[in-house]
């Protein structure tokens, strides 16, 4: 009799769970990529503070089983919009301690750009963490992959440096600040002039880097263009002062990025939070203990 009541569960949850993730699909509209694949499941959902453009705005989570999707709410949560994907195999995770103005965050790491989240509790905190990680754990034992090692730099925060770490000129009004993408430093317009594709952020797009990483890449993508030659290919990979970069809706929005310091998230800033809820039922929790950061 147990058995039966536990397979009539799991059917009603397979059929809950796909309701659920098309009601997700539809709430990006046209816009978003579709969500439904077989086996995959709608572990939880909530709201996380993210670093952006205009400082740290809600966004709305999804977790599933193999990958975690966000995007920015609209019209009070019922819709959404700018949809990423993320592979979970491609996270890392990194814990914070609270501080002054810090608290309940830590660090996603993934091959094309870092960011900072924070949950409204810690109780919140540690259920996105645990189920993140053991999503991700899981994955990686049914697949035989390696964890990553490549990710991309999280930008060290406008605050911390009031010059140029690079010329050392001092930044004003005019004199505007700017991110290496290849090492994340404060760096100032005319230190950050020289484009370069950097593969694990943009297979082909040229990015801001400093003159340093510049020169540090160079030999690199000389020897690149060298075989892009011998194959008759004319596409080159390290742009000069004056090449256009056509970058991304995100990549836009981080340049116009000024203050990113997450230690300057305040309390007012957080009003609008939403419950981390927990999808899965009791019958198919994971038996394994949840992996540890």
């Amino acid at each position: 009799m147990r058995q039966k009541d536990t397979m009539v569960d799991q059917l009603t949850f397979e059929q809950e769970n796909q309701e659920r993730i098309h009601a997700v699909e539809n709430s990006f509209g046209p816009s978003g990529k579709p969500l439904s694949q077989p086996g995959r499941v709608l572990i939880g959902e909530g709201r996380l503070m993210k670093q952006s453009r205009r400082g740290p705005q809600p966004k709305a989570f999804f977790l599933f089983s193999d990958v975690l999707v966000y995007g920015s709410i609209i019209l009070n949560g019922r819709w959404h919009k700018k949809q990423q994907i993320i592979p979970l195999e491609d996270i890392r995770l990194e814990d914070l301690e609270d501080g002054v103005r810090m608290r309940n965050q830590w660090l996603v790491r993934t091959p094309r750009k870092s960011f900072y989240v924070a949950a409204s509790s810690y109780e919140e905190k540690r259920a996105w963490i645990e189920h993140i990680e053991d999503c991700r754990s899981r994955l990686l034992q049914s697949s035989g992959r390696r964890p990553g090692s490549t990710f991309a730099v999280t930008w060290i925060p406008d605050q911390a440096s009031a010059i140029c770490m690079r010329c050392s000129d001092k930044f004003s009004v005019t004199q505007r600040r700017h991110h290496c993408r290849k090492c994340g430093f404060v760096i100032c317009g005319a230190c950050s002039k020289k484009r370069a594709v950097i593969g694990h952020i943009h297979p082909t797009k040229r990015l801001r880097v400093c003159s340093m990483c510049h020169l540090s890449l160079l030999k690199t993508e000389t020897e690149a263009r060298e075989v892009t030659r011998l194959r008759g290919d004319s596409t080159e990979k390290i742009g000069s002062d004056e090449d256009e970069v056509e970058g991304s809706s995100e990549e836009e929005a981080e340049e116009q990025m000024e203050d990113h310091d997450p230690s300057r998230w305040m309390d007012s800033q957080m009003d609008s939070w939403s419950p981390y809820v927990y999808l899965k039922p009791e019958h198919m929790r994971p038996q394994t203990s949840v992996t540890q950061i």
